[in-house]
C-alpha cells in the first residue's frame, strides 16, 4: 500500500519519471530473473555443503536438533 502510495505521490509531483517507472518495472524484473534463479541455485550448493561438513557432528551428538 505504501509503494502505491509513493508511487501517487511521485505521479503528482514528476508524471513522466512514475510513467517511465511504470513501463520499465516489468522490464527490469525480467531482466533480474535470471540473477534470481542463480541464487536460488548457488544458496541450495552451500546448504548442501554445510549439511555435508556438519554431518559427522550431527551423528556423534545424536542427531542434533530438530527443524520445525
Amino acid at each position: 500500500m505504501i509503494a502505491f502510495l509513493l508511487w501517487l505521490l511521485l505521479l503528482v509531483v514528476c508524471w513522466p519519471l512514475a510513467l517511465a517507472a511504470l513501463v520499465l518495472y516489468p522490464l527490469v524484473w525480467l531482466l533480474l530473473l535470471p540473477l534470481r534463479l542463480v541464487g536460488l541455485a548457488v544458496e541450495g550448493v552451500f546448504e548442501l555443503l554445510r549439511a555435508i561438513i556438519l554431518l559427522p557432528a550431527r551423528v556423534l551428538s545424536g542427531g542434533g536438533t530438530r527443524r520445525a
